[in-house]
């Protein structure tokens, strides 16, 4: 099964780009994707649940939801994402370093709820290496999944190695191999981490050049890469699916 770990309902974008869950899934049937984690940014984490459960609940079999985790001004969002895992059967929480600072008196009463539950959380750090380590290691129970290998369309090979080895030392993070335009970067990591811990992801839907070559891209990645077909069938589905207990 291929399942997608990184798709945005409503992307963090200048144009918050919004996708319907008929249109997710119409291209995932047309890039031979089974099913997908669906989230949405750019919008309160009470938005984010009301998106991500009306998607599912028009295609159960298919999307898996993911909440958002964003501070309000109006109230303490840790209620919404309990309520969001414990009683709607959310699977995870994004954090987006754009929207979120990631220092410990904001962030991390939401790592902690993430560790009470057994839920992961699917952070883009933006490539800030501090902060990812201050989180691997200050909460070894936290689920923590390094969206994009560390940095979004990182050329950066030197940075790059530097979130592998983090992995290496730290069991409770998993690399996220959407945008990664270095494929042997997942190679490499696949072979010093395991490939159970290399998540599959399209960061998808996006229009260049159509939404259905963008999201089958990634993909072929992943097949042409030199690894078992044993490895290759972790990344793009079975290490997702250990993870969230699919």
């Amino acid at each position: 099964m291929i399942i997608d770990s990184h798709v945005h309902l409503k992307h963090g974008n200048a144009a918050r780009t919004e996708y319907s869950a008929e249109a997710i899934v119409e291209v995932m049937d047309a890039a031979g994707v089974d099913r997908s984690v669906v989230f949405a940014m750019s919008t309160t984490t009470r938005r984010s649940v009301e998106m991500a459960a009306e998607a599912v609940e028009q295609f159960p079999d298919r999307l898996i939801p993911y909440a958002y985790a964003l501070p309000s001004y109006e109230r303490s969002v840790l209620g919404e994402l309990k309520e969001a895992i414990g009683e709607l059967g959310f699977k995870g929480i994004k954090i987006h370093i754009g929207e979120c600072r990631l220092t410990e008196y904001i962030i991390d009463p939401v790592l902690e709820l993430a560790a009470e539950h057994g839920v992961p959380c699917l952070v883009d750090f933006g490539g800030d290496f501090a902060s990812t380590e201050r989180i691997a290691r200050g909460f070894p129970g936290t689920k923590l999944i390094v969206a994009h290998f560390g940095r979004y369309l990182c050329t950066d090979a030197a940075l790059i190695e530097r979130f592998i080895e983090l992995a290496e030392s730290c069991e409770n993070v998993w690399l996220d191999a959407s945008g990664v335009v270095l494929a042997w970067t997942i190679e490499e990591a696949a072979r010093r981490i395991g490939a159970d811990r290399i998540l599959f992801g399209t960061d998808g839907p996006h229009p260049m050049p159509d939404l259905v070559t963008f999201a089958r891209a990634p993909l072929k990645q992943i097949e042409m890469l030199e690894l078992s077909e044993e490895e290759k069938a972790l990344i793009l589905g079975g290490s997702i699916a250990a993870l969230l207990g699919l």
